[in-house]
């Protein structure tokens, strides 16, 4: 059995600008095809995207530029929706304590059901992606968790062990949670063109923003005015409408359906499968992204458990309302931007493993600078500023080696992004307990700002080192 990306074919990454329509046009009518990359015939069809012109049974397999608009579009809505999902219970928790008398180890428990429901699908949803495509993956996970949601409040009134009942509901909403960003990593890899990828993903990236900052506001409002049950109803409702709406307008019926030999097989891991991951994680760029992946989410994890709980201790009759916001709107036009300069360094002709390490350089470096001045400073307002300039420059992580992976290895995209953000989630738990330790040991703020710096710089050393961006899983595709 070939590992390939099915129908959409294999992906090569090309140094040289996009071809344009009309050109691409032209080549469709010539007879002749491009100069393959090797010799044989079997390997042009394995290797049709190397330049990105390239045709692939004479039909483009990237996004037009519309489809490329509408997708982006869409899929900001699905992140935004992920998140407004995500923070329900968060937002709830104090009131459903109080309904159901739960104390905070009850609160606790709920909590973290979540993720470790998460940690588990990552890697499969990610692999089940690369063999079936990830739209139809996100689909079927944003109808999981958009129906966990909206049937959540009754689901716990079905019996009397409500702590019991909202835990499962909480862990099966990791699960199915579990798989969005694989596949849509996966989904990236196949269908955005490289001098559109890093704009595309931090377009993307920044629902996670958004849909924090809206359910902030508006789960806030439907909890006072109708109680905790209509948070529930409204992000699910919401949810089920939007897959409602990528099912009728951009999908059809026959890419959505999956024959269930198809998904059993594509689950199953053939001996061939098993040997091309082996091989490609002997390559040392892979593990440096894998690394700086590890190291950027571990030291988000912390910052956003931890900043909080520093600025009430640290100023206690600061506004809760300034630094709970504040950070996540900057986040969204830095994020923006890093894409767009990522993609037009790109289109001007600078190698793309040069512009990857300078979003990390950003991203690890310059962050983790302002992440040390956090703690030095007396001013709520210039702390304020630090913390802003700390997590909106580690957006540029989304330009950087998030799509690095899909550089690597997009035949295995989102298998390779599910083994890296399962290490990151769980070392941010680690992470977010030792800095928890560290500041009850040391009594100080500065431990755990240093903890972020060191890790984020330890993962920065690795990726500019060892980071790579031309291909990795080539050598290994007719195995």
């Amino acid at each position: 059995m070939a590992l390939s990306v099915g129908n959409n074919g294999a992906q090569v990454y090309g140094k040289k600008d996009l071809f344009s329509l009309h050109h691409q046009q032209q080549q469709q009518q010539q007879p002749q095809p491009l100069q393959p990359t090797t010799g044989t015939q079997h390997h042009q069809q394995h290797h049709c995207r190397h330049q990105e012109g390239t045709m692939n049974n004479g039909a483009d397999s990237f996004w037009s530029r519309p489809e490329s608009r509408t997708w982006t579009i869409m899929l900001l809505l699905g992140t935004c929706l992920l998140y407004c999902v995500r923070v329900t219970m968060p937002i709830c928790v104090m009131a459903m304590s109080a309904h159901f008398d739960w104390d905070k180890k009850h609160s606790g428990i709920v909590l973290s059901s979540f993720f470790w429901g998460y940690c588990l699908t990552q890697m499969i949803g990610g692999h089940l992606s690369d063999r079936i495509g990830g739209e139809k993956v996100l689909l079927l996970s944003a109808s999981a968790w958009g129906l966990i949601t909206a049937i959540t409040p009754l689901f716990i009134y079905f019996g009397s062990a409500h702590l019991l009942l909202m835990t499962i509901s909480r862990f099966l909403m990791g699960l199915s949670q579990g798989v969005f960003f694989p596949s849509l990593t996966s989904l990236l890899s196949q269908k955005a063109r490289e001098s559109e990828r890093g704009f595309t993903y931090s377009t993307v990236g920044t629902g996670s923003q958004f849909g924090m900052l809206v359910m902030g506001a508006v789960g806030s409002l439907l909890l006072d005015w109708y109680g905790w049950e209509s948070v529930f109803y409204v992000s699910g409702a919401l949810t089920l409408l939007w897959v409602y709406c990528m099912w009728r307008y951009l999908l059809n019926e026959q890419e959505i359906f999956i024959p269930l030999e198809h998904l059993v097989k594509s689950l199953s891991l053939s001996k061939q499968i098993k040997v091309h991951w082996k091989q490609l994680f002997k390559k040392a760029p892979v593990w440096a992204v894998i690394i700086a992946h590890l190291s950027a989410a571990s030291a988000f994890f912390t910052l956003f458990s931890w900043l909080p709980t520093f600025f009430e201790e640290t100023f206690p009759n600061s506004k809760g309302w300034i630094f709970n916001v504040v950070p996540w709107l900057v986040a969204i036009p830095m994020s923006l931007f890093s894409g767009f300069l990522s993609d037009q360094f790109i289109s001007q002709g600078y190698k793309a493993i040069n512009v990857r390490k300078f979003m990390q350089v950003m991203g690890l470096g310059a962050s983790s600078v302002f992440a040390l001045c956090i703690s030095h400073t007396s001013s709520f307002c210039k702390a304020v500023m630090f913390a802003s300039a700390c997590i909106g420059l580690q957006t540029f992580n989304h330009s950087g080696i998030s799509v690095n992976i899909q550089d690597l290895a997009p035949s295995c995209a989102g298998f390779l992004f599910g083994v890296a953000n399962t290490g990151g989630a769980l070392l941010g738990v680690v992470w977010v307990y030792l800095a928890g330790h560290l500041i009850e040991s040391s009594g100080s703020w500065t431990s755990v700002f240093n903890l972020v710096a060191t890790v984020n710089l330890f993962g920065l050393c690795t990726f500019l080192i060892f980071g790579k961006a031309q291909r990795m899983d080539m050598d290994y595709m007719d195995l």
